[in-house]
Parts: structure tokens; C-alpha cells; sequence
């Protein structure tokens, strides 16, 4: 783990993380969308929702600084 990487090395896999971030989002809300409010695979849905958005933000602030907000 100790590989040196160059900045488009970086830039590829931060790309790469934010892709992976976005499908899961997509997935996690689609799942809680079909499921009743009542129901505990919902709430654990939301959660994961949030995160992968959370993350997302993340991402694209160090691929974009400043552009969001």
C-alpha cells in the first residue's frame, strides 16, 4: 500500500470512488423507495442515502473546489 501514484493516477481514482459513491446512492434510494415508512430496511436506506451523499459532496469539492454551494 505504500505505491506511489502520480496526480492523474489519483485524479482516475478519485473519479473511479465518486462513480462507485453515485451508483450506490442511486441503489440505496431506490431500494427505500420501495419499501413502507414503517418498515426498518427504509430507515436504513435514508441512512445510506445520506452517506453516499455526504461522500459525493466530498468528492466533488476535491475534483471541482469551489464550484458547489
Amino acid at each position: 500500500m505504500t505505491d506511489v501514484v502520480d496526480s492523474d493516477e489519483l485524479l482516475r481514482r478519485i473519479q473511479r470512488a465518486r462513480a462507485c459513491a453515485q451508483q450506490e446512492k442511486r441503489r440505496w434510494r431506490a431500494q427505500g423507495e420501495g419499501l413502507g415508512a414503517d418498515e426498518p430496511e427504509a430507515r436504513e436506506a435514508a441512512v445510506r442515502t445520506l452517506a453516499y451523499e455526504a461522500v459525493l459532496r466530498v468528492l466533488d469539492e476535491i475534483l471541482t473546489p469551489g464550484k458547489a454551494g
